[in-house]
């Protein structure tokens, strides 16, 4: 398969689970809020009732549009899991949005993930050969599959260890049960997963934003590589992978967490800080003022212009009602957006030599646009600095980008993408600056290097034709 048809069917998403906690599925519609900057298209909440039954409800659209009172009260009980999903596509429809309500011969359960996994094809081909139909394009409901395809001894738990045995890529996945709520993380923790605490019950989160919204204490990140049980009795742990690898997901630090998260016990903002601080070591320009590209480029301008002197101004106003351009699934919408969501300060930077921080460039069509908006307003020079090394490689674990031929990075030299754009100057932040900011910590930088952790399973066997 190539790039193109694995990002087809794959999506990034985020999830959150409770156990034990009164009136879960409001609980878990506050914690998915927290979440929405994960995914935008779709949501869904899965609880287990008092009578027995697991009752699931899932809709297109945002969290608070989707969850009324209403719908709530259709959600009772103290255990549930939900789900905020985009697609890196136009694929979509309710039948891919989570979570997913299975059932076999030993009952009903519920499942949810975030990640991709890289042999989806090759486990669907398995499932089929066995006779299973798929409603859906999702790695959550062929992960909800091999699951259900366990028939032995050891209930659910067991089926979640058959399942983990087989698969391979990201994936951070929540299993609710009438006894109990699984959540596990693969062995290279590609993307977070943390368990906190409300009371004496547990929640589970694809971040610690989330437990901040709902009163929650965070408690500590699910390890690469285990199996988390939470019932009656509390916790269980137990390992699946004998051999871990610590490959946090960079682009997860640099753009896509929230940054009052923190990522298996880093602070986002502080990593985020220290790349302008490294940015300014590596790339010095002489300017009269430091700004940032909202929302993501703040907190590596505040650290461009601590380590630098020069000021610190808010030379674009973003409008809070418009999505994320890089989470929406067609360029034609990221243009649309583009064009919507930034405003220049024209009184902070008419005449102005500016450095414009911004988190990674990934298509070069988002910065091409600024730095047009800016030169209109007045900016005499405009320096375009970057807080990650190119782009130039696709990710094939959960973070939409795009194929090869679509990537700035992989198809012109810095110059070239300079001229693009329409920058005085472009630089970007080395690959070895990157590990500085992340402690010396092991990080999945694939999509900067090329050295993807896993197997690609033939997925790059086939050049790109446009490069």
């Amino acid at each position: 398969m190539d790039c193109s048809s694995l990002s087809e069917i794959h999506e990034e998403c985020g999830v959150f689970a409770a156990f034990g906690v009164g009136n879960a599925a409001r609980a878990a519609c506050i914690a998915l809020q927290h979440l929405q900057h994960r995914g935008q298209q779709g949501c869904g909440i899965a609880a287990y009732g008092p009578d027995g039954k697991i009752r699931l409800h899932k809709e297109p659209g945002l969290v608070r549009n989707v969850f009324t009172d209403s719908i709530l009260k259709e959600l009772p009980g103290d255990s549930c899991i939900g789900h905020v999903r985009y697609p890196t596509t136009d694929v979509g429809g309710r039948e891919n949005i989570q979570p997913f309500r299975m059932s076999d011969a030993k009952g009903e359960f519920a499942v949810a993930h975030n990640g991709n996994l890289v042999n989806s094809d090759e486990l669907k081909s398995l499932l089929e050969s066995e006779g299973q139909l798929m409603v859906s394009t999702s790695d959550s409901e062929l992960l909800g599959h091999l699951i259900g395809r366990h028939h032995g001894q050891g209930g659910r738990e067991a089926g979640i260890l058959s399942a983990t045995l087989l698969l391979d890529g990201a994936y951070c996945a929540v299993v609710l049960t009438p006894e109990a709520l699984y959540a596990f993380r693969d062995p290279y923790g590609f993307h977070p997963l943390s368990l906190g605490a409300l009371g004496d019950s547990y929640v589970v989160a694809s971040e610690t934003c989330a437990f901040r919204g709902i009163g929650a204490r965070f408690l500590r990140d699910i390890a690469p590589g285990e199996i988390l049980r939470i019932d009656r009795e509390g916790l269980h742990s137990s390992r699946f992978a004998q051999e871990t690898k610590d490959r946090s997901c960079a682009m997860e630090f640099i753009y896509f967490a929230r940054p009052d998260s923190v990522i298996d016990g880093q602070s986002v903002y502080s990593f985020r800080k220290k790349t302008g601080h490294l940015l300014w070591r590596e790339h010095p320009v002489e300017a009269d003022l430091v700004t940032a590209v909202p929302e993501s480029g703040y907190a590596a301008a505040l650290g461009y212009s601590e380590a630098s002197g020069i000021p610190y101004e808010m030379g674009l106003l973003k409008n809070m009602y418009v999505a994320r351009t890089f989470i929406q699934p067609a360029q034609h919408m990221r243009d649309l957006g583009v064009r919507m969501k930034l405003s220049p300060m024209e009184g902070v930077i008419a005449g102005k030599r500016i450095v414009v921080i911004d988190d990674s460039i990934v298509r070069g069509t988002t910065s091409r646009k600024i730095v047009t908006l800016l030169r209109d307003a007045g900016a005499k020079e405009v320096h375009l600095a970057i807080a990650s090394p190119p782009y130039s490689c696709p990710c094939f674990y959960g973070i939409d980008t795009g194929t090869r031929d679509q990537l700035i990075a992989a198809r012109l030299s810095v110059e070239e993408i300079r001229r693009f754009i329409g920058a005085d100057s472009l630089h970007y932040l080395s690959r070895q600056a990157l590990s500085e900011a992340a402690g010396g910590r092991g990080l999945c930088a694939a999509c900067f290097d090329g050295d993807y952790p896993t197997d690609l399973y033939g997925h790059l066997q086939e050049p790109d034709k446009n490069l």
